[in-house]
């Protein structure tokens, strides 16, 4: 008898959880019954929180009402859109959106005042908003794999930016707000449409990495050779017939890289002019010096 009125006791308890809000299927095996806060994982500097990969199409409710979390990656989702309630989650320091179906970002991510790093690459992004622009702590940022064609003009106000990626993308020029961004280290354009690089380039001048391979780029302009802190130059794989003179005073590239991943000068894979395909197959200083005597001659 006991044993019977336990079950019938317990089935009745079922009957009526069953009867309440249910989570989607997801979002109910992420909590398994527990609390939310059970999820965040509390590291020697950052309070964070990974649901990387979990089939998600919206960001779960739960999230919202986290705001210690100071790392949050939701990459490797389907998610569709972020809701403004991101703006709530005012400590976060890096946030990875990457690897989803966003079309836009909500101007709310302009609260996030804290941010420092932001990745939303592999989207479906067609603009960014402004209010990014207020993210004034940002120093890396990664749009890459997206469908953008400018950027805001309120850009240069990230003046802490280091690292920029919108490589895979299609900007057809580099937008001007760039040229602002002094405290870049690190900057990737490739595989776009741009057509030149704009003389304002030479403004970069903590510029080490500069990558802008896979373009339309007939013509280096003279200014990009007064970045001297410059010691990667990938410009492979453009429509490159001569080189700029002054070249040579680039003397932090370490040689004629080949390798994506070397520092160096990526020339190689352009319709150069003669006598340049041979001279680069010398080596830098071989290039370097012909450079040189060409200018000395001039």
């Amino acid at each position: 008898m006991g044993t019977e009125h336990s079950k019938n006791e317990g089935q009745s308890s079922m009957f009526f959880l069953r009867k309440g809000p249910k989570l989607p299927a997801w979002e109910d095996a992420l909590l398994s019954g527990k609390e939310p806060k059970s999820l965040l994982k509390r590291g020697l500097r950052y309070v964070s929180l990974s649901l990387i990969m979990k089939g998600m199409t919206s960001a779960p409710d739960f999230l919202w009402g986290l705001p210690e979390v100071q790392k949050l990656n939701l990459s490797r989702n389907q998610l569709v859109v972020i809701p403004p309630s991101l703006g709530k989650l005012d400590r976060l320091v890096v946030l990875n959106l990457g690897g989803n179906c966003l079309k836009c970002l909500p101007k709310e991510i302009g609260l996030l005042r804290n941010l420092k790093v932001l990745f939303v690459n592999m989207n479906c992004l067609t603009e960014v908003p402004a209010e990014l622009s207020l993210c004034r702590k940002l120093e890396v940022l990664s749009l890459s794999h997206n469908c953008l064609s400018q950027l805001p003009l309120s850009f240069t106000d990230l003046t802490s930016l280091r690292k920029l990626n919108l490589s895979n993308n299609r900007f057809v020029q580099i937008p001007l707000c760039i040229f602002a961004l002094r405290s870049l280290d690190f900057l990737h354009l490739g595989s776009n449409r741009l057509e030149n690089i704009a003389e304002s380039v030479q403004y970069l001048v903590n510029l080490q990495i500069f990558i802008v391979e896979n373009n339309n780029i007939r013509t280096l302009p003279r200014s990009l050779c007064f970045i001297t802190a410059l010691e990667l130059l990938n410009v492979d794989y453009n429509a490159i017939q001569t080189l700029p003179d002054d070249l040579y005073l680039l003397r932090r590239l370490p040689r004629i890289a080949w390798n994506p991943m070397d520092k160096g000068l990526h020339i190689a894979h352009n319709p150069l002019s003669r006598p340049l395909p041979e001279v680069v197959e010398g080596g830098l200083d071989v290039l370097f010096n012909y450079l040189r005597e060409k200018k000395e001659h001039n």
